[in-house]
């Protein structure tokens, strides 16, 4: 199927320079343009409510509360609840040179939409007895919702796994958009990447993890031979190979990804380079062990974003606001609107990819000839995909308008039987 690439001018053209501290831990985030209209899961205000920058750091001010619909979690009690959070994320991250903090319970980053990143764990261990670690995916899989999330004690929702819901993880023609922040500052990346970690004409590759399952049939030793200090389960029916996070080995060089579930490499925000975590799934689709980062940061860690009780942070440093579109008085309007929409004609079902140039927060609204409004789909982002259905509508042609606070086209769609 050929895809075509339109590129459509802006009705509302100005002029100004993009303003050279707009990088890609500012302008990254899913901004929720007026909470008092978007609300999410119990009417709390969506996405991100605010985003803060100085010289050094990012806030992100967040509900934990995401843009698409969530729920429900059988046989878990525990329902979202707003955190409040205001998260503080370094614009210049380092590596670690000494001892690698280790990636804890709780948040350990978060998603472009203000949603908390948690690890593997769902801080259980068999027997308690602090060996064998439960792994979250196998545990509490069963009661995440179809957006792979689940809200824990303190009603903090969040995902151990891929978002399914923020992103296309199976789109294997484009590289996968910036999705998220680990607390080292680091970006989190969807499923694909380069094939060459740095060059961006080597084509695209579903990134794999460096994490194999083990080949035991009894816990009674740890992923680097030792001997364990208490002996887990057998694998059987009841616990298989899986279950539990030591029964994974990093293997290096098995896969794309070092220790901590990342590499150094190019991006379509970094061309530069730059170190970065991904998300990782096999090849049917499914979450694929450690799923977002491995046993450590790769960085150094903004301390007060990790713990009990953390991510309220206090600001006391002058910080400027990001409006898209508008931030510090200097227009950041893109000169056009890219997206790819296919096929046209369509007998069913029509694909919108927008490309990462665009604003935050698109509307898309589809009309039939008669100017009669069919759908209304909000809060569209860049580098993301999107289904139109069209099966439902008669033959004929259809209009498909999208806008953002400054920006406006109309692509004609012609649905055939």
């Amino acid at each position: 199927m050929k895809r075509i690439l339109f590129t459509l001018t802006i009705l509302i053209t100005s002029s100004g320079f993009l303003c050279a501290q707009l990088t890609p831990e500012v302008t990254s985030w899913v901004i929720n343009p007026d909470t008092a209209v978007n609300k999410g899961y119990g009417g709390i205000p969506s996405n991100v409510q605010l985003v803060q920058y100085s010289t050094g750091y990012v806030y992100i001010s967040c509900t934990c509360i995401p843009g698409y619909d969530i729920g429900p979690w059988p046989g878990n009690p525990n329902t979202p609840a707003n955190q409040n959070f205001v998260y503080k994320i370094t614009r210049s991250p380092q590596a670690n040179t000494g001892a690698l903090t280790a990636v804890g319970l709780g948040h350990v980053g978060v998603w472009t939409n203000g949603v908390s990143i948690f690890n593997a764990s769902d801080a259980m261990t068999y027997n308690n007895d602090g060996v064998w670690h439960r792994n979250a995916y196998y545990f509490e899989g069963p009661g995440f919702d179809n957006c792979l999330g689940h809200p824990q004690q303190q009603g903090e929702y969040h995902h151990h796994v891929s978002p399914t819901c923020l992103y296309d993880a199976t789109d294997s023609i484009h590289h996968s958009p910036l999705i998220g922040f680990m607390f080292d500052g680091y970006p989190v990346y969807g499923t694909y990447g380069y094939i060459n970690p740095l060059d961006s004409t080597s084509g695209l590759r579903r990134i794999r993890s460096s994490y194999q399952l083990r080949n035991i049939t009894q816990r009674d030793t740890l992923p680097d031979g030792a001997a364990a200090s208490a002996v887990g389960p057998a694998v059987n029916s009841s616990y298989p190979l899986g279950a539990f996070m030591e029964d994974y080995k990093y293997i290096p060089g098995s896969g794309d990804l070092d220790s901590n579930n990342g590499r150094f490499c190019i991006t379509p925000q970094y061309p530069n380079g730059t170190y970065a975590y991904f998300v990782t799934v096999d090849s049917t689709g499914s979450p694929a062990y450690p799923y977002t980062s491995g046993a450590n940061y790769y960085g150094v860690v903004t301390a007060s974003d990790i713990g009990m009780g953390s991510g309220h942070n206090t600001i006391t440093e002058s910080t400027t606001t990001y409006t898209p579109n508008a931030s510090s008085g200097i227009n950041e309007l893109p000169a056009t609107i890219k997206y790819e929409l296919y096929p046209n004609p369509t007998k069913d079902y029509a694909f919108i990819y927008f490309d990462p140039s665009n604003p935050n927060n698109m509307k898309g609204s589809l009309y039939n000839e008669q100017g009669q409004l069919l759908q209304q789909i909000n809060n569209l982002q860049p580098s993301i995909s999107y289904t139109l259905d069209l099966s439902k509508y008669a033959s004929g042609v259809y209009f498909l308008h999208l806008e953002s606070d400054q920006v406006g086209v109309v692509e004609k769609i012609v649905k055939t039987e």
